[in-house]
């Protein structure tokens, strides 16, 4: 299931949103969006988790939780 992770810290880095993740469960891949000109992350990204009840846990639970400074919001990509 591919998930994604909104209004993350500019400073969280792939590797903490991994983390993350792999509390819940076994992560595939995981991508923060990278803006081309500055380098440095546009706040959002995905993850993807190939078992969707490990990953319905991972959305259930991290939705809203503050990581960094900021609350992040969680939820499957469309």
């Amino acid at each position: 299931m591919k998930i994604l992770v909104r209004n993350l810290d500019r400073l969280t880095t792939e590797e903490e949103m991994k983390c993350l993740f792999q509390a819940f469960g076994a992560v595939q891949s995981c991508n923060l969006v990278i803006d081309p000109v500055s380098g440095s992350s546009k706040g959002f990204g995905f993850v993807e988790m190939p078992k969707p009840g490990e990953a319905k846990a991972a959305i259930k639970n991290l939705n809203n939780q503050t990581v960094g400074s900021n609350k992040i919001r969680v939820k499957k990509a469309e």
